[in-house]
């Protein structure tokens, strides 16, 4: 089992900033994933972006250049550091990990809520 906690988000003019924090605990291979996910209202779930435990980073591309994913393996935690915020970045914001890139098993955070005001 893994356990999936978000911190951060919350209510920011447009072109702001904001930064999110996951931290996962349990039975976590040294070879993983974590990574965000968003889902608007009316919309699915979409990437924002992922970073293996190789540091190897995927981001979706209406967040390049605005969105930095980073992590610190030895804690198992990622941050999200969003930059520029636009409202259309308004969404609830889910962690994602996967305790191991050599099976499909995903875990999901409960979600926060990121509001940009425009």
């Amino acid at each position: 089992q893994v356990q999936v906690v978000e911190s951060g988000g919350g209510l920011v003019q447009a072109g702001g900033s904001l930064r999110l924090s996951c931290a996962a605990s349990g039975s976590i291979s040294r070879f993983n994933r974590m990574g965000w996910y968003r889902q608007a209202p009316g919309m699915q779930r979409e990437l924002v972006a992922t970073i293996t435990s190789g540091v190897t980073t995927n981001y979706a591309d209406s967040v390049k250049g605005r969105f930095t994913i980073s992590r610190d393996n030895a804690k198992n935690t990622v941050y999200l550091q969003m930059n520029s915020l636009k409202p259309e970045d308004t969404a609830i914001y889910y962690c994602n990990v996967r305790p191991s890139l050599f099976t499909d098993n995903d875990y999901w955070g409960q979600g926060t809520q990121v509001t940009v005001s425009s």
